[in-house]
């Protein structure tokens, strides 16, 4: 199945790993610096695919063809209710 994540662009649903809410997972606080290093490092490497005018409200990690991450101005619910898949 094929999920459609924003600017006439969809990914396999099969490749995806993890979507996540990026007000929850980027502010201040100890364990939440580990998304903000991993999305920098993701950025650094190339791996960072911007669907986004404005500021992204998700981002979707994937593992194929490499682990890729998107950063979407979906939100996790709207993503939720395009996939009928997973449960966030």
């Amino acid at each position: 199945m094929y999920l459609h994540v924003g600017q006439d662009f969809v990914l396999n649903t099969d490749s995806i790993l993890g979507v996540f809410d990026l007000d929850n997972t980027t502010a201040a606080g100890s364990k939440i610096r580990y998304t903000d290093e991993f999305l920098r490092h993701a950025q650094t490497e190339g791996a960072v695919v911007d669907l986004s005018d404005d500021l992204p409200k998700s981002f979707i990690l994937t593992d194929f063809p490499a682990e890729t991450v998107y950063l979407t101005p979906l939100s996790t619910q709207a993503i939720k209710n395009r996939s009928g898949r997973f449960s966030l």
